[in-house]
């Protein structure tokens, strides 16, 4: 077995090779960028090597600077995780003359999966169904709107050699395709060197399936089930599940068989994913397959018991599979939320920064499910605009769905992040919808949930038990650490702007008893909290909740999953003087263009004078490797021009103003 593996990656999917690395008895060394110094990769390897400045095209994908590494460390094998140079076949062929192995399929197998375009002809020859389609180079916008009239709207656009939901457009007129296409070559351009686009079919209402197979060098390949990776926002996978709701026996039977047939097909001889896109009657048709680990695997690894990065090593290394297809069985049910360092309630935009406070939920076996946290971040680290903006990926196994949504909904409340913007409240709101419960899926669910964006959701009965009890106590406390306790057992406790009367008591053992007017008692026991935490520990008659609190100047702001509100304990002559204030008008910023997200500007196409109508391109920033394209949203006259091509610019900073 090797002794000493590179790993050519970073974040939290270096951590997670070096774990299963460390298990295996294999030393590690971690090539990092400037950016990257003081990660938490770099301090758990056992040696670690400075590649580069902090862009990726200057570090990470450089195969020079990886080789090098090799040789000044003498490690054996180059383990790439996900990302950067995972599926660059040259890079794959360029380790194998050099006598370094390479964790990770044949180039070959890379090659011939790793273009959508020539991958599509090759799954139709081994008997996988396809998705009809443009499958041939197109180099002109109009040459795009001519085909996709040819096939039919909607049309999916998509860089060849695309990935990580970069690079891809759905066009549903000639418009959405002379635009779209245009974009999606620039990203594809910018992302991956390569700006060639096919065309295919965008199936209506359809869901993303993908099967985990997995081979070894001696010609034998397995599947390890399906993951259902349908809720995506703009093409990035945000919520994985394994196994998948919608299938039943004879369809997973026949989508793993497909998967296998492809693997096969190209000699394939490590972890690689077959990705579906699949009809809710549950027709399924090849979309790609990914020549390398996926991001989502571990809920595959709960489900099966199989660690996937051990597999890989152990293929690269020569060894032939331990387990045959038969031997592989689903065990329960896991559910991956990827936690994002992005603004759900500013229409998800990157929110990079400092992570002032991290509160990680405890991993291991909970009360009735289990808890993975694979992070590659630490309080106090910076969120970088040069890479991904993932913080973790939070997994939960139950022995049922129901189990395991439940134990996601109760990890997220656990999680505690400050100082820049993250989307657990967003990922608390799925796991609360009814829809998600069923296992109504589709790759249109965020779109068709929250179609006005994300807005938080309204505190349920027992929400609002939870904000008005967790205020209470956490007044209590305060009041009597300030030695001035009151006494009081009546009080008036406002969400917002709705009041509610409590009556306040203790019973023998000291747990709060909480009498809601009109709605009965509540009994708040098991408190874990002190003035200065973020996070409100309790049981509320019997059920544990967390939610996470911030003293203000006149109550408290509070969320519990998705709902928060401001909450004041008051007493009841001062709540009728609050009833009495004022609603705050926001300021008027109609006339104005706001930059959504720290980032660069890629361009103003417009000057002081122009005349500009409804949907006109105005601005053009790029953050985290994604170009947003900001349109007026009324006819005007451009006042003012606040930036430049090339200007960083903050979030709200003014782009353009109309007079």
């Amino acid at each position: 077995m090797f002794s000493k593996i590179l790993i050519a990656n970073r974040g939290e999917i270096a951590v997670r090779i070096i774990k299963t690395c460390r298990k295996m008895g294999i030393k590690t060394v971690q090539v990092y960028s400037e950016a990257d110094a003081g990660s938490l990769a770099v301090e758990m390897a056992d040696e670690a090597v400075l590649i580069g400045p902090a862009p990726a095209a200057q570090s990470y994908l450089l195969a020079d600077k990886i080789v090098e590494a090799v040789r000044q460390t003498g490690a054996q094998a180059v383990h790439p995780g996900f990302g950067f140079l995972s599926e660059n076949a040259g890079f794959a062929r360029r380790l194998r003359d050099e006598g370094i192995a390479f964790i990770g399929p044949n180039p070959e197998a890379i090659e011939a999966m790793g273009d959508k375009i020539s991958s599509k002809k090759l799954a139709a020859e081994a008997g996988v169904s396809t998705v009809p389609g443009h499958m041939g180079l197109i180099e002109t916008p109009e040459e795009a709107v001519s085909i996709a009239n040819e096939i039919g709207y909607p049309i999916m656009i998509k860089a060849s050699a695309g990935g990580g939901g970069k690079g891809i457009r759905v066009a549903h007129s000639d418009a959405d395709m002379a635009e779209g296409f245009a974009a999606v070559k620039a990203e594809a351009l910018n992302a991956f060197g390569d700006d060639r686009v096919f065309l295919e079919k965008f199936i209506v209402d359809p869901r993303h399936i993908e099967i985990q197979v997995l081979g070894d060098k001696h010609g034998h390949v397995v599947h390890l089930f399906e993951r259902e990776c349908s809720i995506q926002r703009r093409n990035q996978k945000v919520i994985e599940e394994a196994p998948s709701p919608l299938l039943d026996e004879a369809t997973r039977a026949a989508m793993g068989a497909q998967a296998v047939a492809l693997a096969q097909a190209v000699n394939y001889d490590s972890a690689g994913t077959v990705e579906f896109v699949a009809g809710q009657d549950k027709s399924f048709f090849f979309l790609e397959m990914n020549t390398r680990l996926q991001v989502e695997h571990p809920v595959t690894e709960l489900i099966t018991g199989v660690d996937l990065v051990e597999q890989m090593i152990r293929s690269a290394w020569g060894e032939a599979l331990a387990f045959e297809q038969k031997d592989l069985k689903i065990d329960g049910w896991a559910i991956e939320s990827r936690i994002y360092a992005e603004d759900p309630y500013r229409g998800f935009l990157p929110s990079i920064g400092r992570l002032v406070r991290y509160e990680q939920p405890e991993e291991g076996e909970q009360d009735g499910y289990v808890v993975r946290n694979d992070s590659g971040v630490r309080e106090g680290d910076e969120i970088s605009m040069f890479y991904d903006p993932m913080i973790a990926k939070l997994c939960a196994w139950g022995e049922t769905r129901e189990d395991a949504v439940t134990g996601m909904a109760r990890a997220l409340e656990d999680n505690h992040l400050s100082g820049l913007g993250h989307n657990v409240p967003f990922l608390a709101a799925v796991m609360d919808q009814d829809r998600f419960k069923s296992g109504n899926l589709s790759t249109s669910y965020i779109k068709d949930e929250f179609p006005d964006g994300f807005h938080g959701l309204r505190p349920r009965v027992e929400q609002e038990r939870i904000l008005i009890a967790s205020a209470l106590a956490m007044h209590e406390v305060i009041a009597e650490q300030d030695g001035d306790p009151s006494d009081r057992t009546d009080w008036i406790v406002m969400i917002d702007k709705t009041m509610h009367g409590v009556g306040l008591s203790y019973d023998e053992d000291e747990e709060i008893i909480l009498t809601l007017t009109g709605g009965g008692d509540i009994r708040l026991s098991d408190i874990d909290w002190r003035p200065g935490l973020a996070q409100f520990k309790a049981e509320l008659d019997g059920e544990a909740f967390t939610a996470e609190v911030k003293r203000v100047a006149d109550g408290f702001d509070i969320r519990h999953r998705a709902a928060k509100a401001r909450v004041r304990v008051l007493r009841p002559h001062v709540a009728e003087l609050y009833a009495r204030l004022p609603e705050k008008v926001a300021a008027d910023t109609s006339k104005m263009v706001l930059s959504p997200m720290p980032g660069l500007v890629v361009s103003i196409p417009v000057v002081v004078g122009q005349e500009v109508k409804t949907g006109e391109t105005v601005a053009i920033i790029e953050a985290m490797k994604m170009q947003n394209i900001l349109k007026a949203e009324r006819d005007g006259v451009v006042k003012a021009v606040g930036a430049k091509d090339g200007d960083p610019v903050a979030a709200d900073d003014v782009l353009v103003e109309f007079g």
